[in-house]
């Protein structure tokens, strides 16, 4: 990581972020019909353009 730029690295920092599981008590709410979350990346199928 140290020859990335500061740029490069918030967006990388905020993409780890948006990476994650929708919260449980989405899935409660909606009695499992939304259960994962649509911006989900797997980091060998999808490459991010950062």
């Amino acid at each position: 990581m140290g020859k990335k730029t500061v740029g490069v690295k918030k967006r990388l920092a905020k993409a780890c972020k948006q990476n994650r599981r929708a919260p449980v008590w989405i899935t409660v709410k909606t009695k499992r019909s939304v259960f994962g979350s649509p911006k989900r990346r797997h980091w060998r199928r999808s490459k991010l353009k950062v």
